[in-house]
């Protein structure tokens, strides 16, 4: 269960994140001066903590155990839901790199697409973590039995120690994009 509270907790690194390129997006159509390090370290921030680390987690560990052993309800919510709204948060940001690299290379026209893919992918992750931190994550710590939610948990501290530079890497950004926008 430690897991869960864990990976919620992960949830409010991401939704601060998600304030960040909010503000980015923002100051962009104000056309404000947006340092584009900045958008490449949100990009990095996604690609490493909220997908690589966190989804990766989920999707290898805990879902993998819920599909294993819960039924078709499981396989539903995790495959059909959970691990589409991953996927399509994917797609984003892929666009979202993509158009970034257009606008630094001169491409003016290409802020919509940054913008369009950046709200889209925050919009889509508040709801998904809604979602989590409700429902799923609830029905894996009343469906899950003590022994399988204690096997999450060990094979989740075992991710956790050999990603830790990661993550202390991912929430320095996170923090010092906080101190610099807000």
């Amino acid at each position: 269960m430690e897991t869960i509270n864990l990976m919620m907790e992960e949830h409010k690194y991401v939704t601060r994140m998600l304030k960040v390129i909010r503000r980015l997006c923002f100051n962009l159509m104000e056309n404000k001066d947006v340092d584009y390090k900045d958008l490449e370290d949100t990009i990095y921030f996604i690609k490493n903590f909220a997908d690589e680390h966190h989804h990766k987690k989920e999707e290898n560990i805990l879902f993998k155990v819920m599909i294993e052993n819960l039924g078709e309800l499981a396989e539903k919510v995790v495959r059909h839901g959970m691990m589409v709204e991953h996927d399509y948060g994917r797609l984003y940001v892929k666009n979202l790199e993509e158009a970034l690299n257009k606008l630094k290379n001169g491409d003016n026209e290409s802020k919509l697409d940054v913008i369009a893919n950046a709200i889209s992918y925050t919009h889509l992750l508040e709801r998904h973590i809604d979602k989590e931190d409700r429902v799923v994550f609830t029905f894996a710590k009343n469906k899950l039995s003590k022994e399988l939610l204690d096997k999450v948990d060990r094979d989740c501290i075992d991710y956790e120690n050999t990603n830790k530079e990661n993550i202390d890497k991912c929430l320095k950004i996170l923090n010092d994009l906080e101190c610099k926008l807000f």
